[in-house]
């Protein structure tokens, strides 16, 4: 097999490496490769128009909103991410500073600003404290498992709800406290399932759980967008590298493939794209997502992988995270508000009956998160959502998302037949194929 797309290679002798996929991964592994002398002819194949993969940041709502990547997790110079950020100049004051750098978190999402009963009426911020205290102590005992012989249960979710089985026996208040007390638990479990990506927590091996290390630092955003970092990396890589609109069909790999530019030379992989265009090379990174490599494992390595490396992709899990953005024309939140959460009083993560997903796919919302004014009168939330009620929430017609998330929050915040108007503007869906649709509430 020859290469048809010659004017996209370079010239010249000299190992030629191919990357393929232009996200955070694809990007670093291009820059660092750039550095090296021993590889001067390097190309990025990125399937879509644009880099960034997953990072990528649009303005919206007068100003600039993570359609993907949120967070720098552990900002803290044992964190590359935060460091490239830091080199770069895209981080504030505050992230910068030594005292945010070291505040411990555990890894542990933050409290609540407020939390609301799904009957109306906020919930007593000392019983969340309290429920919060006991699931991350939990959370922090299941990392401590990594090197036992043994487990006392196969999942970290399972772990979880044996040990508040035992801890429940020593509640004394009255079956309504419990109840509550249990709802909240079932937030956090929902919550977890977001930082794992996971639809339950009985889907995550509890042995391996500890391999997540945690850094120091209390997680930071980029003022002006995430993708200020892919696009600083893209930057600073030679103009020809990044090729763009070049989906990969298939890897032909362990060959011996010749091209008409270079006589005499042959390559042991051959990159086929969709279009036809074909890329001889010396070697190829793959930096393609989880999701991708389990829909085409069958079809886009020839030969197949061997079949150690074919069984890890497919055994690997992969979840689905989501995020919802609603605009309102008058915050309904105190202006020191920063985390909004919805506590389901007919929930337990005690309890496995699980209801239809369209009666109930919004009870797996872990809250909302308050984004900066930008200096406008109406303000925006952003709410995150996983597993399958994730999924399902995809499937949903504008109109369904919209009354749904509407009802839901005047519910809470305003429970009888108060009709707030301004719960229905604006809605950005992000999906788990990293694409945005845009709904128009009424």
């Amino acid at each position: 097999m020859q290469s048809s797309d010659r004017q996209a290679e370079a010239p010249g002798r000299g190992p030629r490496v191919l990357v393929v996929g232009g996200g955070i991964a694809g990007l670093g592994a291009a820059q660092r490769l750039c550095c090296h002398p021993a590889f001067p002819h390097l190309r990025v194949l990125e399937a879509t128009a644009r880099a960034g993969g997953r990072i990528r940041s649009e303005r919206s709502f007068g100003g600039v909103v993570e359609v993907g990547a949120h967070w720098i997790h552990g900002p803290s110079q044992g964190n590359p991410v935060f460091q490239l950020a830091a080199k770069y100049g895209l981080l504030g004051e505050k992230a910068l500073s030594e005292e945010n750098q070291l505040i411990e978190t555990g890894g542990h999402v933050g409290l609540p600003s407020v939390s609301y009963a799904s009957s109306g009426g906020s919930v007593s911020p000392e019983l969340v404290a309290e429920m919060a205290r006991l699931f991350y102590s939990l959370i922090d005992q299941t990392r401590e498992f990594l090197h036992a012989a043994e487990t006392p249960a196969p999942s970290v979710g399972e772990y979880l709800k044996k040990e508040i089985r035992q801890h429940m026996a020593g509640w004394t208040e009255e079956e309504e406290t419990k109840r509550l007390k249990l709802a909240i638990l079932n937030n956090l479990f929902n919550v977890e399932c977001c930082v794992s990506g996971t639809h339950s927590m009985d889907l995550v091996a509890l042995a391996p759980f500890g391999e997540y290390t945690v850094l120091p630092g209390l997680d930071c955003t980029f003022p002006g967008g995430y993708q200020g970092l892919t696009d600083r990396i893209m930057a600073s890589l030679p103009k020809d590298v990044m090729v763009f609109n070049k989906p990969v069909k298939t890897i032909h790999w362990d060959g011996c493939f010749e091209e008409a530019s270079a006589p005499g030379e042959t390559f042991p992989v051959l990159v086929e794209c969709e279009d036809g265009g074909c890329f001889p090379a010396h070697h190829v990174v793959v930096t393609v997502p989880l999701g991708f490599l389990k829909e085409r494992l069958d079809t886009f390595f020839e030969p197949p992988l061997p079949t150690e490396k074919a069984e890890a992709i497919r055994k690997i899990g992969f979840g689905t995270n989501n995020k919802i953005f609603l605009e309102f024309e008058e915050p309904f939140w105190q202006p020191d508000c920063q985390h909004i959460q919805v506590v389901w009083r007919d929930t337990s993560p005690l309890e496995d009956a699980a209801p239809k997903l369209q009666d109930a796919w919004f009870k797996k919302l872990v809250g909302f998160w308050v984004l900066p004014s930008f200096g406008r009168a109406s303000q925006a939330l952003c709410g995150f959502i996983a597993g399958l009620e994730s999924e399902f929430m995809e499937t949903l017609s504008d109109e369904d998302v919209l009354l749904s998330l509407t009802q839901v929050l005047r519910r809470v915040t305003a429970p009888g037949p108060v009709c707030r108007g301004s719960h229905t503007p604006d809605v950005l869906l992000h999906h788990a194929r990293s694409s945005a649709v845009r709904l128009e509430g009424g």
